[in-house]
């Protein structure tokens, strides 16, 4: 590979990571507000089927991006990107608590009682999150890595999809636990919430598969990579 290639390589890297911890902490930020799709009016244990947080929108688009990470990169710089993710929610958290101490002025657009209400609670929230996503995305790339040497590269939508289910249903399960216990979501709903969730990720997690394939398609052609080539940045 040539420094030109492997300097837009690194440029690609750094923005794929970028927008992986974008939609990390976005969706620790708007997490508290609850939306109700409905392609199907089911209820799952006293819960619609598809009542989730608007947190879940962004949130599998962290997963895309490391199975393309591990993919095109190799399984070290995928859990480069998780770690940063983790250092990237700390400090969102940090600045938001500051935020939240500091009184308003009598003018402010946003008043204490708004700003606690909306974003008071995101400690707990992005504490929960981050247990989730640690388990969940390190349980992503290890599943991956595993369907990835057991098929010598090939199969991608095997190790795709069987990587995401499994992770996806350890983040929505420890999210989950997680905010019932500090008493944010009532316990009542934690089973229809799990499987909402869960199943929405699922079909999430189905539908970027092409996206995926493109985005291998379109690595391998640009740097001339063979089946499980991977780009070394060093």
């Amino acid at each position: 590979m040539t420094a030109k290639d492997k300097l837009l390589a690194q440029r690609i890297y750094m923005l794929l990571g970028a927008l992986f911890i974008t939609s990390l902490v976005v969706s620790n930020l708007i997490f508290k507000k609850f939306f109700y799709w409905h392609p199907f009016d089911l209820e799952v244990f006293n819960t619609k089927l598809f009542e989730i947080s608007v947190g879940l929108l962004p949130y599998p688009i962290t997963f895309l991006i490391t199975d393309l990470i591990s993919e095109i990169y190799g399984k070290k710089r995928a859990n480069d990107i998780v770690v940063m993710g983790i250092f990237a929610s700390l400090f969102s958290m940090l600045i938001v608590y500051i935020g939240n101490m500091v009184p308003a002025t009598s003018w402010s657009p946003v008043q204490d009682e708004l700003y606690t209400t909306v974003f008071g609670s995101t400690a707990i929230a992005v504490l929960a999150s981050m247990m989730a996503y640690l388990f969940a995305q390190f349980i992503d790339i290890q599943i991956y890595h595993f369907w990835k040497r057991l098929t010598k590269g090939k199969h991608l939508w095997l190790r795709n999809n069987f990587s995401t289910f499994l992770s996806q249903f350890v983040d929505t399960f420890t999210v989950l636990f997680l905010l019932c216990s500090f008493g944010e979501i009532s316990w009542d709903l934690f089973t229809g919430l799990l499987i909402a969730g869960f199943l929405f990720k699922v079909m999430i997690a189905a539908l970027d598969t092409p996206l995926l394939y493109l985005g291998v398609f379109i690595f391998r052609k640009r740097f001339n990579l063979k089946i499980n080539e991977e780009i070394d940045l060093m």
